[in-house]
């Protein structure tokens, strides 16, 4: 490999997955984003050179442990233009290190697709650069041919930088807020600083999201604190379940309407036997949230669970709704029940706190309190010409409850997890959201600091081959949201995003859904978050 550092050399690196079976199937999409990639950097008068081979033996081009990060990034002319280029989901910690330390100019380019998720795996790569204080420049495009790709990739060749405008994002006011956003933010605030809230995370840093951990320090000015649970202690509480109440669960969603598409080979298909086991974790993830007094819990499973249980989102979107299978402690007495334990998916604890702070002041003001996150998987002009707005596509493999749901409940079905990700198969919780008026919104950490971006916006209702079109273009098993920003373009959401996650909630109305804009901006910025208002009201008018 070529030592040089000139600046018309760009070494071109590429992230993937920790599992081989993703990494295998996701690198023919690779191959082809990078052939594009090549062409246009080629054409602007430069040259890329990978800074990795190819490997016979795993089947991919991509980086597949931090070890290996590692050992290439050493082997870089430290000042090098680097391109990070990402047509999948990737592990940022893989890289981290290397970035960090790297004092050449660093481009993350993400493809558009919602296939093959390089936006996904890209933001959360910015999010975590974002966090350990990198500096980068970033880009994406659908064809890598647009005028705005190739005029920013040219400014980021000759000058080492590139950047984005978003005019849509404004500081937050607190002397503007309405006395009851007051009100209800001070009350709060100060029963969590009185009596505090312990958020469960079994196990962080789940699929090397480095963004996604809160330092305890910034936690605790919240009066949140940590519990560190092990997943080999939920795993033990799983198999302590009696059958007697696994099926009992089952029965309750079998009357609740869920519809579940059975078959029997357990390798490619949803089995019983599966269900039942994630009814299990469900029942374990209860008793554990009440024994340690958990208000929120977060279950990694992706690493270490993967390789023992079914997967656990069946379990994650149900712990989030209010109307919820009865779990009972020895006594008899049922856990918090008619209540939601928020979860936050994928031990995200940025939206772990952001959803401890929506079901608090919910609560209050009489608002749905279902949350989740969802991935901003990808977005694309309505095909059906039903809607003028750009329509994104929120979708998740679990956490998203069926109170979002059209049809809650009875309107969710169940499908088994793709054996590319989830080898023991496991049930979703699948439906299409509702349309309605949403409050969407990250918390995150730059600069030492904890951060909440919060807008507008509204689900939409498209047609049914619409809705079908655009499963088949992500992934047909998981929970689709079909999510329109006010105020926000999908470049500016792209520039601003600072996660591959989005927190979501429902109101019950326009003016509702501004007024718990309005009360959770307060209740942040008296916890010390720092706030910025995202967009506009659904009329166009800013806060």
């Amino acid at each position: 490999m070529s030592t040089s550092d000139s600046p018309s050399l760009v070494y071109l690196v590429a992230n993937g997955d920790l599992r081989p079976s993703a990494n295998v199937a996701c690198w023919p999409g690779q191959v082809a984003m990078e052939k594009k990639l090549h062409q246009v950097v080629e054409s602007l008068g430069a040259r890329i050179v990978r800074a990795h081979p190819f490997d016979k033996a795993a089947g991919h081009g991509f980086i597949s442990s931090q070890k290996q990060g590692m050992a290439i990034f050493a082997d870089l002319p430290p000042t090098a233009r680097v391109i990070v280029a990402e047509s999948v989901w990737q592990y940022s910690h893989h890289v981290l290190a290397g970035l960090i330390s790297h004092r050449g100019p660093i481009l993350t380019v993400a493809n558009w697709s919602g296939e093959a998720p390089g936006l996904v795996g890209m933001l959360n790569l910015n999010g975590s650069l974002t966090k350990a204080g990198v500096r980068y420049s970033t880009l994406w495009s659908e064809s890598f041919e647009d005028d705005m790709f190739r005029e920013k990739l040219s400014a980021w060749l000759s000058a080492g930088v590139c950047g984005h405008e978003i005019a849509h994002v404004h500081p937050f006011e607190a002397e503007s807020l309405p006395p009851e956003a007051q009100r209800v933010a001070a009350v709060i605030a100060a029963d969590l600083r009185r009596h505090k809230s312990i958020m469960g995370v079994f196990d962080e840093g789940c699929m090397g999201m480095f963004n996604a951990i809160i330092p305890d320090a910034l936690l605790f000015p919240c009066g949140v604190f940590k519990e560190r649970l092990s997943q080999s202690a939920l795993y033990y509480a799983t198999t302590e379940v009696p059958e007697a109440e696994a099926r009992a669960v089952l029965e309750w969603y079998l009357a609740k309407g869920l519809t579940f598409h059975f078959g029997t080979d357990s390798a490619t298909e949803l089995t019983e036997d599966q269900v039942l086991q994630q009814c299990k974790l469900y029942i374990a993830a209860v008793r554990i949230a009440d024994e340690f007094g958990c208000e929120t819990i977060g279950i990694q499973y992706q690493q270490g669970l993967k390789d023992l249980l079914p997967a656990s989102d069946l379990a994650e979107g149900t712990l989030n709704n209010d109307d919820r299978p009865p779990v009972a402690r020895a006594d008899g007495s049922i856990i918090r029940a008619g209540e939601a334990i928020v979860h936050f998916n994928e031990v995200d604890e940025c939206a772990g706190l952001d959803g401890l702070l929506i079901n608090r002041v919910h609560r209050a003001m009489k608002q749905p309190v279902e949350t989740t996150l969802h991935d901003l998987r990808w977005g694309d002009r309505d095909a059906s010409g039903t809607v003028d707005d750009y329509v994104w596509v929120w979708l998740i493999s679990g956490s998203a409850p069926p109170a979002h749901h059209v049809g809650g409940w009875a309107g969710s079905d169940s499908h088994r997890q793709p054996p590319m990700y989830f080898r023991l198969g496991g049930g979703s919780l699948r439906g299409v959201a509702k349309p309605g008026e949403i409050v969407w919104s990250r918390i995150y950490v730059t600069d030492g600091r904890l951060n909440l971006d919060i807008g507008r916006g509204k689900v939409v209702e498209l047609p049914a081959e619409e809705t079908e079109r655009r499963w088949q273009a992500t992934t047909y098993q998981w929970p689709i949201m079909h999510a329109v920003t006010y105020g926000v373009s999908r470049d500016q959401m792209m520039a601003r995003h600072q996660a591959n996650h989005v927190q979501v909630a429902y109101a019950h109305s326009a003016d509702e859904a501004d007024a718990t804009l309005q009360a959770r901006a307060a209740l942040a910025h008296e916890l010390g978050i720092t706030v910025s208002y995202c967009g506009t009201r659904a009329d166009g008018s800013p806060f």
